[in-house]
């Protein structure tokens, strides 16, 4: 069975990275209603920095003289069973990022595909920083599940996923926002 086309498994991972964006979204709402403003803050950053690499990744199929899919994406969830559950469910979402990034760079590799390869490569190491923020973030949730105010002052001293832009960063499409 051939493999299927570079440009095909991307739309595909722009649809996941959309469906990234909105679930941040719902995690941060939820954090909201909870009176959380830093992790709700946190998540809403997260969404963004999502939607961005679906972007990056609509650039480079335009780039790339290729088709662009632009997904619908399903509800996702606002409410969660604890302070902990949005966090464990972004780390779940980040190692399954993890493997369909790498995935595509395999598919790249292995079809001699240069340029989408040496694309690929920045969000592989992307995905190293994605995971180790979340399981960072995931021990000082549940260490402090009994007081997540403790979690907002660990953000507020740490300032967890705000490092600024990365000059390295492939181009997004509409510019960066």
């Amino acid at each position: 069975m051939a493999q299927k086309p570079f440009a095909e498994a991307l739309n595909e991972q722009i649809a996941n990275e959309f469906g990234a964006h909105q679930q941040y979204i719902g995690a941060a709402v939820y954090y909201e209603s909870e009176t959380l403003p830093r992790l709700a803050a946190f998540f809403y950053r997260q969404a963004v920095e999502e939607r961005n690499h679906a972007m990056m990744m609509v650039q480079y199929l335009l780039d790339a003289n290729q088709e662009v899919r632009i997904p619908d994406i399903e509800a996702k969830l606002t409410r969660f069973d604890n302070v902990v559950a949005p966090v464990r469910m972004a780390l779940d979402q980040e190692n399954r990022v993890t493997e369909e990034i790498n995935a595509l760079f395999k598919l790249a590799r292995d079809n001699g595909d240069f340029q989408a390869e040496q694309f690929m490569q920045w969000f592989v190491k992307e995905q190293v920083e994605e995971v180790s923020t979340m399981t960072d973030l995931l021990r000082v949730v549940e260490r402090s599940a009994d007081n997540a105010l403790l979690v907002e002052e660990y953000l507020a001293r740490e300032g967890l996923g705000q490092e600024g832009d990365d000059p390295t960063a492939p181009p997004a499409a509409g510019g960066a926002f």
